[in-house]
């Protein structure tokens, strides 16, 4: 007799989203804060001395506002409250649509500048240092100046967003997340997906993309935010009491199998982004959000007759390329 898994005949009515869930990024942060407090000022700015500007953007803006937290005036105030409103622009009429060309992580630019000026600065600082010192001093001062000069590489590197080509051949699930696979695990019965699963969990270290992409064609369906703990995410606890976002999905096309991704929190990463937003469409590969500094990503999948993992533990993934698994022949993208 098939399962849910196998057969849904109706497509599933999305939930609305949780009420813990009051941006796309749930778990706040400094650096989140000072956004927000620029982002007051911009629009303060913005509406006492280019009212033009505003009317003109007012006129491009497609979708509705309702929901929003604050003013939608522009692009850049959909950052982090595009979950709770529809509200859009068009590319040709998005003046910052350059930004997503930079080659990093849009939701990471602010943590990226502020953090690459803190350390620039102490680099130069004490490189200066060594130049005007003797002795210990010296040696002290050139030591911290490289030490400092290695973290802003890394930082620069950790908030990187290179380009990938997603496959297109129909019945094929990519990765969600680049790293490692540390897990591939059979679960007797998952409620969402109605029957025998299977979960793959990637380990990202700091030297990974963390930017999280969509595994196959599917419909939003449901998200559930827990905050929690910040364990190790090489630790197998990790995955069940530390912060996280539950991804309940959808497949695009009939079967319209149920499948999950979940982004995990881990010891240094403790901010989980998100823009998804339930009933949203979306393709293969799609860049849906990033867990900022070393974490876990996971994939639940029903274990239907056919199902094919291709993935095995200690292999190295890429987000939106690496084919983790693919439907039973036949099977539509």
């Amino acid at each position: 007799m098939p399962t849910q898994a196998e057969v849904s005949p109706e497509r599933r009515t999305p939930e609305p989203l949780p009420a813990n869930m009051p941006s796309a990024q749930p778990g706040g942060g400094k650096c989140y804060s000072l956004e927000m407090f620029w982002g007051r000022l911009r629009r303060w700015y913005l509406l006492t001395f280019k009212i033009s500007y505003v009317e003109r953007m007012a006129k491009f803006r497609k979708g509705s506002i309702a929901g929003a937290p604050h003013e939608i005036l522009d692009p850049r105030d959909l950052k982090f409250a595009s979950i709770l409103c529809d509200a859009h622009w068009e590319e040709p009429d998005d003046p910052f649509v350059w930004r997503g060309e930079l080659g990093f992580a849009r939701w990471g630019l602010a943590e990226l500048i502020l953090m690459s000026t803190s350390l620039a600065t102490l680099t130069l600082a004490f490189t200066i240092g060594s130049f005007l010192t003797e002795g210990a001093a010296q040696i002290a001062c050139g030591l911290a100046a490289t030490t400092f000069a290695v973290v802003l590489g890394l930082i620069v590197w950790f908030f990187r967003d290179p380009k990938r080509t997603v496959p297109a051949q129909p019945g094929l699930l990519v990765s969600p997340a680049d790293g490692k696979i540390t897990e591939v695990t059979d679960l007797d019965h998952d409620d969402f997906i109605g029957g025998p699963a299977v979960r793959i969990g990637i380990f990202l270290s700091i030297f990974n993309v963390h930017i999280n992409r969509m595994p196959c064609a599917a419909r939003v369906i449901k998200l559930k935010y827990s905050p929690g703990k910040f364990l190790n995410a090489m630790n197998p606890d990790s995955s069940l009491v530390n912060e996280n976002l539950w991804i309940g999905l959808e497949e695009s096309a009939p079967p319209h199998r149920p499948l999950i991704v979940r982004q995990v929190s881990g010891l240094i990463a403790r901010r989980i982004v998100s823009t998804l937003r339930p009933g949203q469409e979306l393709p293969r590969g799609f860049k849906f959000g990033m867990i900022k500094l070393g974490s876990r990503t996971e994939l639940i999948l029903p274990r239907v007759p056919g199902l094919n993992i291709s993935t095995k533990i200690g292999q190295k993934v890429t987000a939106g390329e690496t084919v983790l698994a693919s439907w039973p022949t036949g099977a539509a993208q």
